[in-house]
């Protein structure tokens, strides 16, 4: 009986190591309040899977960094890597070196520009970005009555989403039902809050005037904000929109000073990219693009928004 129940032990054993896996999770930067979101979905749900680790290390936004990472999880034959990266455009590279090693890859939030070509094993979980600057832009070109003067905060140039976000506020002011609204300035606060605040200074000293911000993401939206009420500016006068319904987004929606958001599931994008690396990891045949909707979030059902949330 002893050595039946020896026996019965190390097979346990020999079975839990081998369905233990290791998943590489490098971020593009840790100091983000979305990226955050998404890396602690991760991270929550890997706690209720058995025997699986995940090694997860912050690429400072450093591309360098970044592909350094990628090479050293490679080095110590994690079983699937998840990226999240830091430059859309440097993302061939990354593939072919996973490719090379035969290591499931999956990107997660931001669009890797290869995304047509990906290897193997390899995939894209994110939210489709044709959908949320085309939901917020609609919303504030219905608060201003197809009329008005917007200026556009966009992220960092360097990253898809950013790019695509513009290109969906530029594409619906040329519906016929959006055509009066026109774009006075457009520049680039790098997703920051900080950059935001700065950038609408500048614009309000320069006296540019104009009716709405509309901005790729919550985080520079605030920093707008911010800077519009410094200046005393009246928020009823200006319609602000942003991106991802971060929770600093919410609270400032609830106040009174934020009018569209857009709600980005990034705990969802966090558990689906690492069930995809799973999956690939195991030979499984998955969608190279996974997409979670968005949802528009406005003033008018916030409340029920966090009820829920």
């Amino acid at each position: 009986m002893k050595k039946f129940m020896l026996g019965a032990a190390a097979a346990l054993l020999m079975s839990t190591a081998a369905h233990a896996e290791t998943v590489g999770v490098s971020m593009a930067k840790f100091d983000d309040n979305f990226l955050t979101v998404l890396r602690n979905g991760m991270q929550d749900y890997a706690k209720t899977l058995s025997g699986v680790t995940l090694q997860v290390e912050d690429a400072g936004n450093d591309v360098a960094k970044q592909q350094s990472q990628i090479q050293n999880f490679i080095a110590s034959k994690v079983d699937a890597i998840v990226v999240n990266p830091v430059d859309t455009d440097a993302t061939a590279a990354m593939s072919k070196l996973a490719a090379d090693a035969g290591i499931a890859l999956v990107y997660v939030n931001r669009e890797p520009v290869n995304v047509d070509t990906l290897p193997e094993k390899q995939a894209f979980v994110a939210s489709n970005e044709k959908e949320s600057g085309t939901l917020e832009t609609k919303e504030v070109c219905r608060l201003l009555g197809g009329k008005g003067k917007v200026v556009v905060m966009m992220g960092e140039l360097s990253n898809q989403a950013a790019r695509m976000r513009t290109q969906d506020v530029e594409d619906v002011l040329k519906t016929d039902e959006c055509k009066g609204l026109q774009i006075v300035e457009k520049q680039t606060a790098n997703w920051e809050r900080t950059q935001g605040s700065d950038l609408m200074t500048n614009w309000l000293s320069s006296g540019l005037e104009f009716d709405a911000v509309i901005s790729n993401n919550d985080e520079m939206a605030i920093g707008a904000i911010q800077a519009l009420k410094a200046a005393g500016k009246d928020m009823k006068s200006v319609v602000i929109g942003g991106v991802d319904a971060t929770q600093d987004a919410l609270a400032a929606m609830q106040a009174g000073d934020l009018d569209v958001t857009v709600f980005q599931d990034a705990a969802g994008q966090g558990k689906g990219a690492l069930d995809a690396a799973l999956k690939l990891a195991k030979g499984e045949k998955i969608d190279k693009k996974v997409y979670i909707p968005f949802q528009l979030v406005t003033p008018e059902n916030v409340k029920d928004f966090v009820a829920k949330n």
